[in-house]
C-alpha cells in the first residue's frame, strides 16, 4: 500500500509540474511573480516528495509530507489567484484544482501510513 501512495503521488507531482510550466510559458509579464511563486512551490513540493521517499527517519518523513501539504495550500491560492485576475481560464482552474486535489489525497495516505509506522515503532 505504501508504495503505490508514495509513488503515486510523486508521478501525479510530476505531472502537474509539467501541465504547470506549460501554461506558465504564456504568463502576463505583469504577473511574473505569480508565475515565479508558482514554479517554486511545485517544484518544492517536488522535492520534499523525493526526501520523504529516500529517508528512513519516519518524523523527519512525517514532516516533509506535512510541507507539501502547505505547499499544496499554497498553490491553490496562487492558482485561484490567478484565475481571480483572468490570467488562466475557468477550464485550467479546474483542472488544476483536481490534480491538487488528487496529489493531496495520495500524499494525505502516504502521512497516514507513515504516522501508522511511527506509532507502531513507539509501541503505541
Amino acid at each position: 500500500m505504501l508504495k503505490e501512495e508514495k509513488f503515486k503521488a510523486i508521478q501525479l507531482i510530476r505531472e502537474e509540474i509539467y501541465y504547470l510550466d506549460t501554461m506558465l510559458e504564456c504568463f502576463p509579464k505583469k504577473d511574473l511573480e505569480i508565475s515565479r511563486a508558482i514554479k517554486e512551490q511545485s517544484y518544492e513540493m517536488l522535492k520534499l516528495s523525493y526526501y520523504a521517499n529516500v529517508t528512513s527517519d519516519l518524523q523527519l518523513r512525517q514532516r516533509n509530507l506535512e510541507q507539501i501539504i502547505v505547499n499544496i495550500k499554497l498553490l491553490d491560492f496562487l492558482v485561484n489567484l490567478c484565475y481571480d485576475k483572468k490570467i488562466i481560464t475557468q477550464k485550467k482552474y479546474f483542472r488544476i484544482g483536481q490534480k491538487l486535489d488528487e496529489i493531496t489525497k495520495y500524499v494525505i495516505g502516504w502521512l497516514n501510513t507513515t504516522i501508522k509506522m511511527l506509532k507502531n515503532n513507539n509501541g503505541a
